[in-house]
């Protein structure tokens, strides 16, 4: 938590401790992240899914909008174009998930704009790419209890952190055969927020807008291991299994709405420098937060 701000924990699914929380608070804004985002699990269990992602949201935009709340920013993904047919993609492609992580991130998008034009909630939707790496000066890092992001997993297997990771498949239409994201590093992503509550502190009553978040730049899970050897200077160890269930072959941003609305750019578009930022943290956190 920023020094001086207190740091209360509360869950989205009930109701009741967000009134709360809201009532004790005078918020003017809100940046919601919570939400379940394993992507294969939400293949296999999607009830979780929608009762934190979508009811859990729904909760907490209903407390915010009871409380005279004026802007909110919601975290989604890139998941909501689902295979998409052109690339880079524009916010102005289909939005056609092929998986329930990116169904339920999309309904909450679907309610941001009901509520928006009903209420006149100002919000802002950050279609995030993949967000990655650290804080560069080596204070924050990733750690998910477990871990699913690609970088992070593939650190720890070069390290001998870990079991060889699996490639989900090798046979995408894609020139390696693996599956091709756009990595964006985390300090980008903390900008993009900065500049969404910025516009919708200026917007007007009503104002609703959806922004791609990500370098516009693609890399295959084949380049990302091969940067992550280079950077730890020894190879990741790995096996190549089957496809995983809702995992479309490309997905890169197109961001010119984010660069020309919100005057976002990216400062840490390099896979190695996002690469090196994770691994520093990583070596310097070998428990992660656990350590203390």
């Amino acid at each position: 938590a920023c020094v001086g701000s207190p740091m209360v924990e509360a869950d989205v699914e009930d109701p009741g401790a967000l009134r709360s929380l809201f009532q004790r608070h005078a918020f003017r804004a809100v940046i919601h992240f919570a939400a379940r985002i394993n992507v294969g699990e939400s293949m296999t269990a999607p009830l979780p899914y929608y009762r934190t992602n979508l009811f859990g949201s729904a909760n907490l935009i209903e407390a915010a909008v009871e409380a005279g709340v004026r802007s909110f920013v919601f975290s989604s993904t890139a998941a909501v174009y689902g295979t998409p047919k052109r690339t880079p993609i524009r916010e102005t492609a289909p939005v056609r998930p092929i998986n329930v992580y990116g169904e339920t991130k999309l309904s909450v998008e679907r309610l941001l704009q009901s509520v928006s034009r009903s209420h006149g909630l100002r919000a802002a939707c950050l279609r995030y790419f993949n967000a990655a790496g650290a804080d560069p000066d080596g204070e924050l890092g990733e750690d998910h209890r477990p871990e699913t992001h690609l970088i992070p997993l593939a650190i720890d297997a070069a390290l001998g952190r870990r079991e060889p990771l699996t490639v989900f498949g090798d046979d995408y239409d894609t020139p390696d055969g693996t599956c091709i994201r756009d990595y964006v590093h985390v300090s980008d992503l903390c900008d993009a927020h900065l500049l969404a509550l910025q516009a919708l502190d200026a917007a007007e009553p009503g104002y609703f807008r959806a922004y791609n978040v990500g370098t516009g730049i693609g890399h295959s899970v084949r380049e990302v291991l091969d940067t992550v050897s280079e950077v730890a200077g020894v190879p990741v160890p790995h096996t190549v299994g089957a496809r995983r269930p809702g995992d479309p072959p490309v997905l890169v941003a197109s961001n010119d709405r984010i660069r020309s609305e919100l005057g976002w750019q990216p400062r840490h578009a390099d896979l190695r420098a996002m690469v090196a930022h994770a691994l520093a943290w990583r070596k310097g956190h070998p428990d992660g937060y656990g350590e203390a």
